[in-house]
């Protein structure tokens, strides 16, 4: 006898979002220590996007990190303005951030130091991140 599977797709499906709970990264120490959930949970993302080469780890999909290596020798003007975009693109794949805003960026020698607002489901914070070139 052949299994039917009529009626299957006209069922009614909860769809149930996951829990931000992941294990608590100290980046200054660089080693795990315990659990985090929500708005620490959110800032680890965050810190993890943006300083992950995107391409460059076969662990993650191609939508995950950020592409900064090409910025190398460009005018600071173009510099800016990619880093904004593209730090707002790579953050934005994630569906529990819904805006990022007000970037303000200090030029160094042969750096760009950004800081930035990040809005997410749990609340909003400043983050950083500086790009060499």
């Amino acid at each position: 006898m052949i299994p039917s599977n009529s009626g299957f797709l006209q069922q009614d499906f909860i769809i149930e979002e996951q829990t931000s709970r992941t294990y608590a990264m100290d980046i200054n120490k660089l080693n795990i220590r315990g659990f985090t959930d929500q708005l620490q949970a959110m800032e680890q993302a965050v810190y993890k996007i943006i300083h992950t080469d995107r391409y460059h780890h076969i662990i993650y999909s191609h939508n995950y990190g950020i592409e900064l290596e090409d910025l190398t020798g460009e005018p600071i003007s173009y510099v800016a303005s990619e880093i904004e975009r593209r730090i707002s693109e790579a953050l934005l794949w994630d569906n529990r951030i819904t805006r990022v805003d007000n970037f303000t960026f200090e030029v160094g020698r042969d750096s760009v130091y950004a800081t930035f607002r990040v809005y997410t489901i749990y609340g909003d914070f400043v983050a950083e991140r500086t790009v060499n070139f």
